[in-house]
């Protein structure tokens, strides 16, 4: 994918180049970016319900998990939870996205009706009356508690489920590399989407609003950073220092070579073989644990991601001038969580992904344009989070799920 990264940032450099250059010309480009988000958005529904139905499935029979299951489930529900109300945190406190412009993306009408939202419907948010109306209308969350018990449920069947499970097996990878095949032209939508965006905002506003757009997405990229930073520095650490009972600069040295190629590759899926060698051969951690953990993280733990979910929908609500209310923003929380479930381990899984969170609040999906500019950067530091998850993990499991209260390492 070095390629790929090579060509996005040259575009992204002539993008901002072309809006200096022509100005307000460059606006007539932004149906190139339009094509590239039509086409991520034709891959959601399958994407995220063949990887989630294959990657629960692929753990064996749900019954027999025991408490080495048990443990890596709880550990990444508790990571992922905590990254993201770490991320919701930071973003309403910096509130990166308060006086940008918003180019004249608009909240839809129906956006207005949900400040009355209530626990209940979150909860009723969960199930579907109508599967396939879920599909058709991207209702992302019942899909997801779908995805999740049919998997479950196909993973009890043995022999009879088997060739239902390799049907999907077979859609998961053919999801995943059309998702390589739309993301080569990438360096081309993003062209479209940056000019186009950034060319309608000197358009309108001239330079003076195309620098204060740049300022506050200088800000969100902060913000992203900064969480990752936090969770990845300081959260993950403790806990490996303290249910591990490991030093976490040892350990992290142990998968140094998994988590640059992480940054390189921007793939947590395409780190799994480094990630596995660096956990067992240099940490020393039980194959039973590790064989289990990293490639069950490379699909569902994707703590970095999502905390940027979290913090990149709220800050497209704040350049909307759109206070999420309390349940709003538990909302997001909740989604965001169990998004990041269905985010594949490939490049800008977390970018596709994203717009299950948008559609929980009902938040247009355009506003995917207000980050693109930094998204290939911002995507190389959350997959080292999401790769570092998945090593603490597996340390985590062994010591909690499989040894005694013997020091590890």
């Amino acid at each position: 994918m070095n390629k790929l990264l090579v060509a996005i940032v040259i575009s992204i450099i002539c993008a901002f180049g072309s809006v200096f250059a022509f100005e307000g010309e460059m606006a007539q480009f932004h149906w190139l970016g339009e094509m590239f988000l039509r086409a991520l958005k034709m891959l959601i529904v399958p994407l995220v319900m063949f990887s989630m139905i294959t990657g629960v499935a692929g753990l064996g029979d749900v019954r027999k998990l025991g408490r080495i299951g048990g443990t890596t489930v709880i550990y990444y529900s508790i990571t992922t939870l905590v990254a993201v109300v770490l991320g919701t945190v930071l973003v309403t406190l910096i509130e990166p996205g308060v006086g940008l412009p918003d180019s004249g993306l608009e909240i839809p009408a129906k956006v207005a009706g949900k400040q009355d939202i209530g626990m209940t419907d979150i909860l009723l948010g969960f199930l579907s009356t109508n599967v396939v109306k879920s599909m058709a209308e991207m209702q992302m969350l019942p899909l997801i508690v779908f995805s999740l018990v049919f998997g479950g449920v196909l993973s009890t069947m043995g022999e009879r489920g088997a060739p239902l499970l390799a049907v999907c097996e077979a859609g998961n990878e053919a999801m995943m590399k059309m998702v390589h095949l739309i993301m080569w032209g990438a360096p081309i939508g993003i062209f479209g989407l940056i000019a186009g965006r950034f060319g309608k905002a000197v358009g309108t506003g001239g330079m003076d609003a195309f620098f204060a757009q740049l300022s506050a997405v200088g800000m969100y990229m902060v913000t992203v950073i900064l969480g990752l930073g936090i969770h990845g520095l300081i959260v993950l650490p403790v806990m490996l220092w303290l249910l591990a009972k490991r030093r976490p600069d040892r350990y992290a040295k142990g998968v140094g070579s998994a988590l640059l190629t992480a940054f390189s590759t921007s793939s947590s899926a395409a780190t799994l073989p480094m990630t596995l060698e660096g956990v067992e051969d240099n940490n020393g951690v039980d194959p039973r644990a590790a064989q289990l953990v990293i490639p069950m993280g490379a699909t569902i733990n994707m703590d970095g991601t999502a905390l940027y979910e979290a913090v990149a929908v709220i800050f497209i609500a704040q350049v909307l001038g759109y206070d999420l209310s309390l349940m709003q923003q538990v909302l997001v929380v909740i989604t965001a969580t169990l998004a990041a479930i269905g985010a594949a381990g490939i490049p800008e899984a977390g970018l596709v992904t994203m717009v299950i969170v948008l559609r929980a609040v009902d938040l247009p999906l355009e506003g995917v344009e207000l980050i693109l500019a930094v998204d290939w950067l911002l995507d190389r530091f959350r997959t080292v989070v999401n790769v570092w998850g998945d090593a603490v993990g597996a340390a985590v499991v062994e010591r909690v799920g499989l040894r005694s209260s013997e020091p590890v390492g």
